[in-house]
């Protein structure tokens, strides 16, 4: 039986508030021995220390496909026309989901400064306060998807093994490289297709040294 869950972010005060879509089977239990090797049970062979980066997708504010590189071979090769169509697929999922993201109405605490009558506001969960966003994390058993979206609305996708930790600091560090080798590029033109020999030098280069 297969199960698809949808469920709020929760304790990420440094992040938006967004929701994660979790895929996995469902079965009957299991009797096999309970000491079996965790890495023998992963599809990969792989442990919960593995840091295993995969492709890296960027699409900008309008779900235009602006960057895609793959970091592991053997990887399934996708077209040119296959990678527009899921930045323009996924930016319009996205859309979606953050339409769905609760908002209610709240009233600020009176202080000494205001009246006892308080302006209403509007308020996420399960962060108050916080601007909401979309699809933020789709996990299934292979890869997990991470969605890291800009200010300015472009949107970084990760896909990495399901047992990699510290996704975020890692997306974070490829925001910076991104910022610094092309943003920072007098050549380059907002909103159009990558093509910066450097951040992709220093984009592999960090990956490989992690």
């Amino acid at each position: 039986m297969h199960e698809l869950s949808l469920t709020l972010l929760r304790d990420a005060p440094s992040r938006v508030a967004g929701i994660i879509l979790t895929e996995r089977n469902v079965s009957w239990p299991s009797y096999a021995d309970s000491s079996t090797d965790e890495a023998a049970a992963h599809p990969h062979g792989l442990t919960a220390g593995t840091r295993v980066v995969y492709s890296l997708v960027i699409i900008n504010k309008a779900g235009g496909l602006i960057y895609q590189r793959d970091f592991q071979a053997g990887l399934q090769k996708l077209s040119t026309n296959d990678y527009l169509v899921f930045a323009g697929t996924f930016h319009g999922v996205h859309a979606i989901t953050r339409s769905l993201t609760p908002v209610f109405p709240y009233s600020a605490p009176a202080t000494s400064n205001t009246s006892a009558s308080t302006i209403p506001m509007t308020s996420t969960l399960p962060n108050p306060g916080l601007p909401k966003t979309g699809l933020e994390v789709l996990e299934t058993e292979r890869f997990r998807l991470t969605c890291f979206q800009t200010v300015t609305g472009t949107k970084f996708l990760l896909f990495t093994d399901p047992l990699m930790p510290n996704v975020d600091s890692v997306i974070a560090k490829i925001y910076e490289l991104y910022a610094d080798y092309v943003m920072k590029n007098p050549f380059y033109q907002l909103e159009m297709p990558v093509r910066c020999e450097s951040f992709d030098r220093h984009l592999a280069t960090w990956l490989r040294g992690r």
